[in-house]
């Protein structure tokens, strides 16, 4: 049976590197418009079209997207957006269902993918906020409940979820002298964080984890 050789020729002269060739993860073909509203060029690359809100035993819905706004979609994905922590837990097994009463490899500290990992990730679309969406659904190991403006808050302020109110209390002096002009010879240039760790500490103190 015959074969193709596709290895270049001597007479075919330097072999030129394609520029659709240039960006990995570059699926499509260029036949299709990019979705964004507005936008005209190809849409060579996808995303899933329901990020967080479809079942996760039911295989991806894609948008198709250029470049630029591909980019732009990575960079504010969160594919945990909206599920609970037991959702979550439940996205992440490969096989529902099958699971055994002891697993081997339930303890070795590598994180479990979504079910449907399989799909192509070349962009790192999911990769880059598992660990993210993972530490913004586990609680306090105290069992105080925390609510989405309470992490957000505790994130401002740079503190783990199981600070206590004294370490609240000595981060917000910490960032409080940072920030304050009288610190900074009169500089009001970081004025708005300075509102910003006011207002995070403000709601974290009367919040029950820290009651």
């Amino acid at each position: 049976m015959a074969t193709r050789n596709d290895s270049p020729r001597p007479e075919d002269g330097p072999q030129r590197t394609s520029p659709r060739s240039r960006f990995h993860g570059r699926v499509g073909d260029g036949d299709r418009a990019c979705e964004h509203p507005g936008c005209t060029e190809a849409g060579e690359f996808r995303a899933p079209r329901h990020p967080g809100g479809q079942r996760a035993d039911q295989p991806p819905e894609w948008r198709w997207l250029c470049l630029d706004h591909v980019r732009a979609f990575n960079a504010g994905y969160n594919y945990f957006s909206g599920m609970s922590a037991d959702e979550i837990e439940a996205a992440q097994r490969p096989y529902a269902g099958w699971e055994r009463e002891t697993r081997a490899f339930a303890h070795t500290g590598a994180d479990r993918p979504p079910r449907w990992a399989d799909f192509g990730d070349p962009l790192d679309a999911i990769g880059a906020r598992f660990r993210q969406g993972m530490a913004t659904a586990r609680g306090r190991q105290d069992g105080r409940p925390l609510s989405g403006e309470n992490r957000r808050d505790l994130a401002t302020l740079g503190l783990d979820i199981d600070a206590d109110r004294k370490a609240l209390r000595q981060r917000y002096s910490e960032l409080v002298r940072l920030y304050h002009p009288d610190r900074n010879g009169g500089d009001r240039s970081h004025e708005a964080k300075l509102q910003g760790v006011i207002g995070a500490y403000t709601r974290l103190k009367s919040a029950p984890a820290f009651a």
